[in-house]
């Protein structure tokens, strides 16, 4: 089962196609193997200001109350990276090198936003197929700054800190030792990553990767760990595509906080959080049941789910 296809334009009017840098807004970083000028053909992975950004760079923070409620403006940074020139080639089909480049530049824009003290929060997600938001069909993926971090990394952080203080060590390392130990929502691993359907997953076939050493913040990964996650991300969406044939899906970075005033310094920060990539597949429709609970229908058990990926044979 397919996604639907999402129109098709012109290589004239595509904003993302090489050559027609000039229709999207002035780049924020670009590699180019052979040199160039900035905006200017001969990139492999290029960054841009989104053209409708769901925030916006410039200005200042304004928070305020109005009656009981809070609000405030929508400043923080929202950006397009464009994994590659070619609009026929998905992430998992580019070699290790290229699909490296791509994390290398999600690194590289964190590490320069974060040093935004406006910013709490800054995260990556793609949109693959018209089922999971995509209206554009060339490969990309998309960075949000946030001037507050959202309720449910705070859940994460405040449930991992119980655990710490609780047992003094850290949810996530317990996690995934658990993982790996029992084998049976494992889908891949390597050296330095696993990846796993979580226990209870909130979709079929949702997939994490997770990093097996200590590492709150994405943008500290050097550029050998940065290759073997690209292996790995590879491996999986390989095994989803071909396994699920071609699924709409939605992947999302998770990454720690910044700028935040620790409520217990004693707790590490790396016992508090880990950075992880979730990968939701989109099999089924949120409907009535999931938006008035909070609770999500999932017909797949992930030991199924981890064990179905695990046999399928990757194209190469």
């Amino acid at each position: 089962m397919d996604y639907p296809p999402l129109p098709e334009a012109p290589n004239s009017l595509c904003p993302f196609m090489a050559g027609n840098e000039s229709l999207t807004p002035h780049e924020v970083f670009a590699i180019r193997p052979k040199g160039g000028a900035p905006n200017s053909p001969g990139w492999t992975v290029r960054v841009v200001p989104n053209r409708f950004p769901a925030l916006r760079i410039e200005g200042e923070l304004f928070p305020e109350g109005v009656g009981i409620y809070d609000q405030i403006n929508g400043i923080g940074a929202h950006e397009v990276i464009i994994e590659t020139p070619d609009p026929d080639q998905e992430l998992e089909d580019q070699p290790l090198g290229a699909i490296t480049d791509v994390l290398r530049a999600y690194r590289a824009r964190i590490i320069d936003l974060v040093q935004d003290i406006r910013f709490r929060y800054i995260f990556v997600f793609k949109n693959v197929g018209m089922l999971a938001g995509a209206s554009l069909r060339h490969p990309h993926s998309q960075l949000i700054a946030l001037p507050i971090v959202p309720r449910a990394v705070e859940e994460q952080i405040e449930t991992a800190r119980a655990h710490f203080e609780l047992k003094e060590r850290s949810l996530f390392a317990d996690v995934l030792q658990a993982e790996i130990r029992s084998g049976d929502r494992l889908v891949y691993e390597n050296s330095a990553f696993a990846s796993f359907c979580p226990w209870a997953s909130r979709f079929a076939f949702e997939t994490w990767i997770m990093p097996k050493f200590p590492a709150a913040h994405f943008h500290t990964l050097d550029d050998y760990h940065l290759g073997l996650l690209a292996e790995a991300l590879r491996h999986v969406l390989r095994r989803i595509r071909k396994g699920l044939q071609k699924p709409a899906y939605n992947l999302i970075l998770q990454t720690a906080p910044f700028h935040q005033a620790r409520v217990r310094e004693l707790v590490p920060a790396e016992m508090e959080f880990r950075w992880h990539i979730e990968i939701l597949p989109r099999l089924a429709q949120a409907a009535g049941f999931e938006y008035g609970t909070g609770f999500y229908i999932n017909t797949t058990f992930p030991e199924e789910a981890a064990s179905f990926l695990r046999r399928v044979r990757e194209e190469t």
